[in-house]
């Protein structure tokens, strides 16, 4: 199990999810049936990417800021890895393969679906970790994770 000490480590995680789902999206996009869903997963792609960019920023200012002492006990420390290990995206290593022969629309955004929520777990958790200077920026990209979740729910229930 990977040990997390530091607040950084943390916002890196953030960045490779943040780039991880910028590429999901954009491989669900190519492969999308309809108009809609494509432009559903281009937009999504793009949120992603400006939040990698969210996180990069906030990696850049954290320098080497210790996590709180309760953050680094083993328990959580196996919760904060569980977290990342069943995370989407990090879990599948046949997501790619799955994505690129995806033929139902459905099924693409059940599994976007999926990829946000396990985000959006992730940065709920991680608002905890940062300094309080940083918080808004975590839970600017929290709101807009619940906002992809629900439009991916919409999108679900019109097909």
């Amino acid at each position: 199990m990977a040990s997390f000490f530091k607040a950084n480590e943390i916002a890196r995680t953030a960045v490779d999810i943040e780039r991880k789902g910028r590429a999901f999206y954009l491989c669900l996009e190519e492969n999308a049936r309809s108009d809609e869903t494509r432009e559903l997963f281009r937009f999504l792609a793009a949120e992603e990417g400006r939040h990698e960019g969210i996180f990069q920023a906030l990696l850049d200012r954290l320098g080497d800021i210790e996590l709180p002492a309760w953050a680094t006990g083993e328990e959580y420390g196996m919760y904060i890895q569980g977290l990342i290990e069943s995370h989407a995206l990090f879990s599948d290593p046949e997501a790619e393969s799955r994505m690129a022969a995806m033929a139902d629309e459905r099924e693409a955004i059940r599994m976007a679906m999926g990829f946000e929520k396990d985000t959006l777990l992730f940065f709920v958790e991680m608002e905890a970790f940062v300094p309080d200077r940083e918080k808004g920026a975590v839970r600017e990209c929290i709101k807009e994770e619940q906002l992809h979740l629900a439009r991916l729910q919409r999108m679900y229930s019109k097909l």
